[in-house]
């Protein structure tokens, strides 16, 4: 939720310019949304979906570094250059989606990932822990808001999430890869989680900058998309920390505990009507929600309930506006008509953000599915592109997105995978670290040995 604050300082011009635009970004390619094949099968569907959304971090990632651009367009005086933290985090999980669909080769995918973690080997970071952006051609922090311009963990937290995958994935005994995973133990073992407890407090922060401090002065408590961080932040070996960060940092807040119905659903956590449905999506590419349970909630239970109040919101249609139904729903962060806003039924401006569905699969599928035709069939002459669906529309205003973002383009893929075969859960919930991290906040999972 607080990473809504910085997108709306954006938005309002609150972000310097990148430096000189070294590398250009390719030309987006001439592509006839009307040509799109007609009549497939749902699983053919959603191949094609996973696929054509791939190419947003495979075409569209940067030359040098090989990391996720924050978005497609130049808007809010964004650079070329620019590249995305925890939007690469789920797009190295794309990449494994590709190597294991056949789309790359395995061999090709490997050389892709080793010059992404060579960059990130050698970029800034702040007592091992990346910025939100970096500059994609020299690994230098590019600041994100006035004085944001130090580490972010969770950004981080989602960058460590994928790239955990990576390093259980690409577990062949050859040089890339052997590569590969020491890159990534290196990069993990850096990690200071403790540094950003502030001096010990019992709760982590989201920033310190060598500039500006703890200036940014954001605690981590829940309910929100960071409980991943977390539970990295147990798990870790050199510089952990301890439960008591979680259970008395994290999970005290007025917005922690919840346990009300709406629409006949409950919701053991968060805000009234769940927020935005991200919530559900970024801490979950990795983390398999299906009998996670700690002292405070069931999170299978926490996600298909919030995706279900979130739709059964726009079924409701409270405002009246064009399009909203059972065929086409889903409110979370993403552009729309006035700049940028964190959608959810307690900020609704008419705006369906297609990976709020899409990236839903595993909670709702037969919902999920529901929307996917409608996005795809009835409106993908306005909304399906050379990098899948467009951000985001809004039929009221007759208002098309032209952008795709990294954080919204990966879990559609993820997600969906989740559903049709669960490779990232099983990748992500493999890793000792992981499953050290869950035991020792009181998690019980089927996953967990």
């Amino acid at each position: 939720m607080l990473r809504i604050i910085f997108f709306l300082l954006l938005a309002a011009g609150s972000i310097v310019s990148t430096n000189a635009q070294k590398t250009r970004k390719p030309a987006p390619q001439a592509f006839n949304a009307a040509a799109r094949p007609k009549n497939l099968s749902d699983s053919a569907l959603l191949e094609l979906v996973q696929k054509q959304t791939f190419r947003y971090f495979w075409d569209f990632a940067h030359p040098v570094s090989g990391m996720a651009r924050e978005r497609s367009n130049a808007t809010f005086g964004y650079g070329d250059e620019v590249v995305t933290t925890g939007g690469t985090g789920f797009g190295v999980m794309a990449v494994i989606v590709a190597a294991e669909r056949g789309w790359i080769s395995r061999d090709t995918a490997a050389r892709h990932l080793r010059k992404l973690v060579n960059f990130l080997w050698k970029a800034d970071a702040f007592h091992g822990v990346y910025p939100h952006w970096l500059d994609g051609g020299t690994g230098k922090v590019i600041r994100f808001s006035r004085k944001d311009d130090g580490g972010d963990l969770v950004e981080t937290s989602f960058l460590m999430q994928g790239l955990l995958c990576v390093r259980q994935y690409f577990n062949q005994n050859n040089e890339a890869e052997s590569d590969i995973r020491n890159k990534i133990n290196w990069i993990w073992s850096e990690m200071e989680w403790d540094w950003y407890t502030r001096g010990g407090e019992e709760v982590l922060y989201w920033h310190w900058s060598p500039n500006n401090g703890w200036a940014m002065n954001f605690p981590l408590r829940g309910y929100n998309e960071a409980l991943i961080t977390y539970v990295l932040a147990a798990g870790a070996e050199r510089y952990p920390v301890d439960a008591k960060v979680y259970h008395r940092g994290w999970a005290q807040s007025n917005f922690f505990k919840n346990g009300k119905e709406f629409y006949g659903y409950r919701l053991p956590l968060g805000f009234d009507f769940g927020g935005p449905l991200f919530f559900a999506h970024y801490s979950f590419v990795g983390l398999d929600p299906r009998g996670l349970k700690d002292r405070y909630a069931d999170y299978w239970e926490q996600n298909k309930n919030h995706t279900l109040v979130n739709r059964a919101y726009c079924v409701e249609n409270p405002k009246g506006w064009k399009g909203f139904g059972p065929q086409s729903w889903g409110l979370t962060a993403s552009d729309n008509h006035r700049g940028y806003g964190a959608h959810s039924p307690s900020e609704d401006l008419g705006v369906i953000t297609p990976t709020a569905a899409l990236s839903s699969f595993p909670y709702t599928p037969e919902y999920s599915m529901q929307a996917l035709r409608y996005f795809y069939d009835t409106l993908g002459d306005k909304i399906w592109s050379e990098y899948g669906f467009v951000d985001a529309f809004n039929e009221t205003e007759g208002w098309y997105a032209k952008s795709h973002l990294a954080i919204d383009q990966g879990p559609i893929i993820v997600m969906i995978e989740n559903y049709r075969t669960g490779l990232l859960w099983n990748l992500f919930m493999s890793c000792p670290e992981v499953q050290h991290g869950l035991k020792k906040l009181g998690f019980e999972s089927p996953k967990l040995k």
